[in-house]
Order: structure tokens, then sequence, then C-alpha cells
């Protein structure tokens, strides 16, 4: 059996975007994580998840998507070859065991009959692994709150919890972390703003 998909090339520039905001080749890198001391809780960025030279275009050449059309072959081939990067992104392992404070938006995977999730995927940006494709693995958090959280899908939350390498793949996109998390709460601006 033969699996087709439609490709478009708003789909491909759409991926190609977010790599780059994901790791954007001028940024300064991060400080270097260190392992937490047990106890402390350390607010972490996206960034933080990436290891330090990864940069997710490098094998895609130096294709200029300008000059393909939709159904292009080319696309279609770039688009899968840049999906398998996401999902075998590698992960910082330095943040293995660490206490993390992170935001992101929930993807829901499990809930009960209440609406109340028992596990979802934290995702940086809003839509993300609802639209394809999804984010790199390493842009992606499996997580098991203590609790079930009464939120809903996209909703922007904090998350504090312990971070573990873990790959996982949910269908909605490969995980390259598992989020123990001991709390759950409706993102507000740092400073309350």
């Amino acid at each position: 059996m033969k699996i087709r998909f439609r490709l478009s090339l708003a789909h491909l520039a759409l991926a190609a975007a977010c790599a780059t905001m994901l790791h954007p080749a001028s940024a300064a890198d991060p400080a270097p994580p260190t392992k937490a001391q047990v106890g402390v809780v350390r607010e972490i960025v996206w960034d933080d998840l990436m290891p330090k030279d990864w940069n997710p275009m490098k094998d895609l050449g130096a294709t200029d998507l300008g000059q393909l059309q939709d159904g292009d072959p080319r696309a279609a081939e770039l688009m899968k070859k840049m999906q398998q990067a996401f999902d075998n992104a590698p992960v910082n392992r330095a943040m293995d065991g660490v206490q993390v404070k992170i935001p992101g938006y929930i993807v829901p995977l499990e809930q009960k009959k209440s609406g109340e999730i028992t596990e979802f995927l934290l995702v940086p940006y809003f839509g993300a692994c609802i639209h394809t494709p999804p984010p790199p693995a390493n842009q992606i958090l499996h997580v098991h709150p203590s609790k079930a959280a009464k939120f809903r899908s996209m909703d922007a939350v904090w998350v504090v919890g312990t971070l573990k390498t873990a790959r996982s793949d949910s269908g909605m996109g490969v995980a390259g972390y598992r989020l123990d998390a001991q709390s759950v709460t409706a993102y507000t601006a740092p400073g309350g703003k």
C-alpha cells in the first residue's frame, strides 16, 4: 500500500521558519546548563533544551524554497528529510535530572471523562503538533503531571518538574524529553504582566 500525503510549499516554508526561530544562527547561545542543586528549580527557555552546536537546517542544504512549486517532488523529499531530522533531533544531556520551570502550550494526549488532562505534550509555540510538521524532538516535552490538569488544548501554562532525557512518540510528535510535573499552572508573564 502506498501512503500519499499532501505537501504544500506553505507547510515547508513554515517548518523552515519555525526551525530558524527555534535556533537562529545569529542568536547568542545560552549559557551551558548545569545540574541543579536538589530542590532548586531552574527557570529555563526552550533554547536550553538544544545542544549548543545543533543546526536543524544543516542537513537540508541550501535549497531555495522560492524556486519550488507545490507538488514538486523535490519539496516532498525536502519535507521528508526535514521531518527525519526533527524526529531525531539531539537532546541536551546536561538537562537530564534537572528541576525546571518552563512555559509552553498544552497538546493533550490522555484525559479523564471530566476533561482533566492526565498526560500531554508541552510545546514552545501555539499550534505546534496540531499542524504539520511538529517541532523537533528536542522542543517537545512529554509531561506526566502528578495530578490531572484542568486545562484545554493549546492553553499556555508554566510547568514545574524533573526533566529526563527520554524519547517517546505519541503520534502527535516525537518528544525528546519526559517531564514529571509537580505543578501545572496558568501562564502569567514574568513580573505578573
